[in-house]
């Protein structure tokens, strides 16, 4: 009677194993669906890298900050030919 016991508990532990290492291997493979998938979809969106957004919003505060620049050396000239006679 011992044995047999020993014996069924063996082989219950043997199947929780089994089914274990079954569960991981259906856990790997549903995260790897998932990943796929969401890489897909955002492959879709055609959304921008982070880096490749950070270097046009650079360039977008570079050009406002020119533009100020410009604006105010033509405010400038504009009061500069004003004031000056035959202006």
């Amino acid at each position: 009677m011992t044995q047999s016991t020993n014996r069924i508990f063996d082989e219950i532990g043997r199947l929780m194993n089994d089914a274990a290492g079954a569960a991981q291997g259906v856990k790997r493979e549903v995260d790897t669906v998932i990943r796929n998938q969401a890489e897909r979809i955002l492959r879709d969106l055609d959304l921008v890298k982070r880096e490749e957004f950070e270097a046009v919003k650079d360039m977008a505060r570079l050009a406002r900050e020119e533009n100020e620049a410009l604006k105010a050396r033509i405010a400038a000239l504009e009061a500069k030919a004003i004031g000056s006679p035959g202006g």
